[in-house]
């Protein structure tokens, strides 16, 4: 373990019983970048860590300890990612935001709603509490949060130290060394998080499975990763099963296949061949857990709220693509487990799209996420047409 990681678990039951508010000292990047020569998009309309951080002492505190926030783990930075957690009914559903540093809109849109569940005494909001325990985690990747960029900020080298029998090893294939008009990867390497999960939750490094690729599952080498596995195994043991995955994202901008009508938002239940079918046979061994068709009823939950609020932008909503062999994902790996798994990717990039569309799009997400909870909670769930799921319309990218 790094010498970093190690002050930062020291420091965990420091901060705490100080609260949540204080921070470990980061190291010193590689090499600053020159933020001048790249043309970096403006984000102050987003959350960065140390907003996030206040904003959920704030939650905390407001919510007459219906809100429980603690520091599961820290990033290769040493920056703290937290969970906060609210209901306690026997159904768990977890939701993750940003582990892409530059799709923010899902993190704003946790926040925002952990501090309504947590708050609100209306009757709907107390029956999430009573059926649901929610565990939010928002902004799992907040080094590449700060840098406004998919990566993580670690080297390989940083892998080899923390674990030894790699070394010699091709790196994966899921670190990002290039350089673009908006990142220099090249100073600040780092990982696609999102690719660093494997079905095998106990699964350690192995030399022979490096450098592989994305049709192949992950190896747990990133600290983000490791503390998104750690919080889903806790809640296992605990609960038994983590009933619903849902992880926020963002995507390109695209329109709704056969019209010019922008995407709002697409969803997915489907992330891995069933094990049924010829390109599923892989996974046989999980065939057991993984069960599809209550993904795509959460994702009809979702969507069929969203098409409640009428023809308007919320409208727009689409499938991405389904034709995924996607194991090494969060999504993918915790579906296989048993988790019924929705994927929302939100329209842009900060890179792209900017702010132009943040409260129309954090609403979105909000209303979606709803549809979920609101339909686990009552198990209405149970009751979509699976078939419904196929009537989406799709994306055509």
């Amino acid at each position: 373990m790094k010498r970093r990681r190690a002050l930062a678990v020291t420091c965990s039951s420091l901060l705490l019983g100080a609260g949540i508010l204080a921070a470990p000292v980061l190291d010193t990047p590689v090499q600053a970048e020159k933020a001048q020569e790249y043309k970096m998009p403006a984000i102050s309309g987003f959350i960065s860590h140390d907003e996030l951080t206040r904003e959920l002492d704030l939650i905390k505190q407001t919510s007459n300890g219906r809100v429980e926030v603690d520091v599961a783990g820290y990033s290769n930075q040493g920056r703290e990612i937290f969970t906060a957690t609210v209901g306690t009914g026997d159904k768990v559903v977890l939701i993750e935001s940003e582990i892409h540093g530059n799709e923010k809109v899902g993190t704003k849109a946790l926040l925002k709603m952990i501090k309504q569940i947590g708050s609100n005494n209306s009757p709907d909001m107390q029956a999430l509490r009573e059926e649901l325990t929610i565990v939010a985690m928002p902004m799992v990747n907040p080094d590449a949060t700060e840098r406004n960029r998919r990566g993580n900020d670690m080297t390989w080298e940083e892998v080899v130290e923390d674990f030894p029998q790699l070394e010699g090893t091709e790196p994966s294939w899921n670190y990002y060394t290039y350089e673009n008009q908006y990142w220099n990867y090249g100073v600040n390497p780092g990982f696609d998080v999102n690719r660093d999960f494997n079905p095998d939750l106990d699964y350690t490094p192995q030399a022979d499975d490096f450098p592989n690729d994305s049709s192949l599952p992950g190896w747990f080498i990133t600290p983000e990763a490791q503390t998104i596995r750690d919080v889903y195994k806790g809640l296992q043991e605990e609960y038994g099963n983590v009933d619903v995955f849902v992880d926020l994202h963002h995507q390109g901008e695209y329109v709704v296949e056969g019209t010019d009508d922008p995407v709002t938002l697409s969803l997915s239940g489907v992330f891995i061949p069933e094990s049924e079918t010829e390109a599923g046979g892989k996974y046989e061994e999980y065939a057991d857990e993984y069960n599809v068709d209550f993904s795509k009823q959460l994702n009809i939950a979702a969507y069929d709220a969203l098409q409640q609020m009428g023809n308007s932008p919320f409208g727009n909503i689409t499938l991405y693509p389904q034709d995924l062999d996607l194991p090494g994902t969060a999504l993918g790996s915790f579906a296989m487990n048993g988790s019924g798994a929705v994927l929302f990717e939100v329209t842009g990039q900060t890179q792209s799209f900017g702010q132009k569309k943040l409260g129309q799009l954090t609403k979105a997400v909000e209303t979606g996420l709803y549809g979920i909870l609101d339909s686990v909670a009552t198990g209405k769930v149970h009751e979509l047409d699976v078939d419904e799921y196929d009537d989406i319309p799709l994306t055509e990218r």
